[in-house]
């Protein structure tokens, strides 16, 4: 698909045209079977930890919008996955330098045509995000639609790193959580519900 094509698609609301440059979803869960994952939040307390390490020994580390990184010995350095919600500008990208990117966001009319014409691009369903919708009873982070995904694959391992549910805000700007329209006690919960669930998910603090 050429960029007039994509802009028409995506202005006009043309899901299976969007889907089309997608790998499909099978596809991508298989590409995680045996491997330990790294899913690295945004949150502020990240940057007072010493995870980097143990971040940068998983098979795949997975980062989330801008996936700000303050240093080394916190966040580690690697990005192989990057899961967007919002449009990434060019500095951005070259500084992240992920080898797949993840449009996980309903919103279709922010994601650019660099990333869905990347190398193994993923367009997370409309079906899929609605359904943590509804269970969050509220809009859904990417982190927590981006965990309910990884958690049907047959992975080894799932790491949670950086993630406190807004408890010391976020890398990613000022805005609390009253300030943002996601349920962080439902989001909690849940992930909780998983952890005591499935053995395969642990979150670090």
């Amino acid at each position: 698909m050429n960029r007039a094509g994509f802009l028409l698609a995506r202005t006009l609301r043309r899901e299976a045209p969007l889907a089309a440059l997608s790998v499909p979803q099978a596809a991508l869960l298989a590409d995680l079977r045996g491997k330990s994952v790294a899913l690295v939040g945004n949150a502020r307390a990240l940057a007072e930890s010493s995870h980097g390490a143990a971040i940068d020994a998983a098979d795949l580390v997975i980062r989330i919008n801008r996936a700000p990184m303050p240093a080394a010995v916190s966040h580690g350095t690697r990005t192989d996955w990057l899961a967007l919600a919002t449009a990434l500008g060019a500095a951005d990208r070259a500084r992240i330098s992920a080898g797949r990117y993840l449009w996980m966001s309903h919103k279709r009319k922010r994601l650019d045509y660099a990333t869905a014409t990347s190398p193994g691009f993923y367009l997370h369903p409309l079906a899929d995000y609605r359904v943590m919708a509804d269970r969050m009873g509220a809009p859904p982070t990417t982190g927590v639609v981006l965990i309910d995904l990884l958690m049907r694959s047959e992975l080894a391992r799932l790491t949670l790193f950086g993630f406190d549910f807004m408890a010391s805000l976020s890398l990613s700007g000022r805005r609390t959580a009253g300030d943002v329209p996601h349920d962080f006690a439902a989001e909690a919960a849940f992930v909780s519900a998983v952890t005591e669930a499935d053995s395969r998910l642990t979150l670090t603090r």
